[in-house]
């Protein structure tokens, strides 16, 4: 399996790279190829004459490069042009990534704030599974808030086909995860679950992640969704929220799509979105 990690060299979005723990997580899930990304927008040398940002970034992803050779994988670096967002999908795309990281929080305001913003941007038309990897938000020398990214996991679902795409993710997340928690939050115009137990259908899942050895909660809830993931978050203390970035059907497309966007944007801890199979 290959990984996309997204940097813009900060000392936020090296946070993954630096921790021997992570690196540790994402080894544990069956990546072996990690691709470095770094990408310099189109206009970032206006009115900055003399300074070579291709290079310094090339610099910043060699030493990069050592410390995730020297934790096992195998590496590739990227310095493209273009707008972040766009150059890292489409890296994800043409290798084949299983999986790509993005810190979720940019400090580099000379270059270019690439990490806050392109994490949302990301969101919205990642077509590969997303991990947002939370990092502390004021300190200057900055650390990951959960190093074990995938030990304790919050899963959020409304049943829908692309939440359980996001449930397929256990199977290869089981190999790094020791604790899940199972979510569904009920909201007065869920379509299709009238006859449904959504309690019932939560055991359903938590039956198969215990036959993994993994130990499994459930709660259902009420009320606006991702007020209630967070709440759950609070509460739970996951590594990482699970969650599907799309839900029930195109008319709602847009609320669920906030839902994701909300979680990225709020959420104490790492946020990994799963979106719909491609057509």
């Amino acid at each position: 399996m290959k990984a996309v990690v997204a940097t813009d060299l900060s000392a936020a979005s090296e946070a993954t790279i630096q921790s021997e723990t992570c690196l540790a997580c994402i080894g544990r899930i069956g990546i072996e190829e990690i691709h470095l990304v770094t990408v310099v927008p189109s206009n970032v040398h206006a009115g900055m004459p003399g300074i070579d940002f291709e290079k310094r970034r090339r610099r910043g992803l060699e030493r990069y490069s050592r410390v995730i050779e020297d934790a096992g994988f195998d590496v590739e670096s990227h310095v493209v042009r273009g707008t972040p967002h766009r150059r890292i999908r489409g890296i994800a795309e043409t290798i084949g990534a299983s999986l790509t990281i993005v810190g979720s929080r940019g400090q580099s305001p000379l270059e270019n704030r690439v990490i806050g913003s392109t994490a949302r941007n990301l969101a919205r038309t990642t077509v590969t599974p997303l991990l947002v990897n939370r990092v502390e938000r004021e300190a200057e020398d900055p650390e990951v808030l959960r190093e074990h990214l995938f030990r304790r996991m919050l899963f959020a679902t409304d049943f829908s086909e692309n939440a359980d795409r996001a449930f397929d993710s256990f199977s290869y997340l089981r190999g790094a995860t020791k604790e899940a928690t199972l979510v569904h939050v009920e909201t007065p115009k869920d379509p299709g679950l009238a006859d449904d137990d959504p309690e019932d259908r939560l055991d359903e899942l938590a039956g198969q992640l215990e036959e993994w050895g993994i130990e499994t909660r459930t709660d259902v809830r009420q009320g606006d969704p991702a007020d209630e993931i967070l709440a759950a978050e609070e509460q739970y203390r996951p590594t990482t929220i699970l969650v599907g970035s799309r839900g029930h059907s195109r008319l709602r497309r847009l609320l669920l799509g906030s839902v994701s966007e909300d979680l990225v944007a709020r959420a104490n801890g790492n946020v990994m979105l799963v979106p719909p199979a491609s057509v």
